[in-house]
């Protein structure tokens, strides 16, 4: 989906893959630093799993991640903040009412940089016909209002043990044969300058039919994240990583 008003801009902070919970708090920390501007930026580009599991629909993840939820929602009232919803993330406009949000049906997201053409993407929008009827399952109203009453119910036992096996997951795992996963993947007629995304934690970019291909780290791996920089080479995202002296 192309939004001609939103221009990436230099100095930007890039941020994918938190997968945030109380298990995994780092994320907090960051956050806290580009509130505090401590970490000067003038945007602050969200794209999708920055927490492990928050929906709009479902309260006691909003109540888990508050703090957090809280200082995004400052920092939305002085500078542009983009999310691109993730897997783990969705239906968050009324949570986030200042930030820009893209679901998963307005992705990728078209925009400009110095005149180039880019687009962004949690990264599962082109998934299986099973995928897909899953995307719509959990993300309708009503299957959401069930879940939400079993929390309940249940005590919340049932967001508690999804946090704990979510927690143990790999998120610095190799992907065997990425590339040309990445070759296969997009169609001939996908033409821009650079194609980003999240959602396979692979740190890669190469040149990929069209366009430049960028797969971004996941922040929950080693805590990095990307700053935007002038445009002078293909790498013109710089990594950097929160240091241990700040978590």
């Amino acid at each position: 989906m192309s939004h001609k008003s939103i221009q990436i801009q230099e100095g930007a902070v890039i941020i994918s893959d938190a997968h945030y919970s109380y298990l995994r708090p780092e994320l907090l920390t960051l956050i806290k630093n580009i509130y505090l501007k401590k970490i000067e930026t003038p945007q602050l580009i969200l794209m999708g799993d920055i927490f492990d599991v928050l929906v709009g629909e479902v309260p006691h993840t909003q109540h888990l991640s508050k703090e957090l939820i809280k200082l995004l929602n400052k920092i939305a009232t002085t500078i542009e903040v983009l999310y691109l919803e993730g897997n783990h993330d969705f239906n968050l406009q009324s949570i986030f009412p200042d930030i820009k949000m893209f679901p998963l049906k307005e992705q990728p997201l078209k925009v400009l940089y110095h005149g180039k053409t880019l687009y962004l993407a949690h990264g599962d929008f082109d998934v299986s016909f099973f995928y897909k009827i899953y995307t719509l399952f959990i993300r309708n109203p009503f299957v959401l209002s069930f879940l939400t009453l079993l929390d309940r119910v249940f005590f919340h036992v049932i967001l508690k043990k999804l946090d704990r096996h979510l927690a143990k997951k790999d998120d610095c795992k190799e992907f065997v044969d990425f590339e040309n996963f990445i070759h296969n993947r997009f169609l001939k007629h996908t033409k821009c300058d650079y194609f980003i995304e999240g959602h396979f934690h692979q740190n890669r970019s190469f040149q990929s039919n069209n366009f430049y291909y960028i797969n971004l780290a996941a922040f929950a791996c080693n805590q990095r994240y990307f700053i935007v920089k002038s445009l002078k080479d293909k790498d013109f995202l710089e990594e950097k990583r929160l240091s241990q002296g700040d978590v």
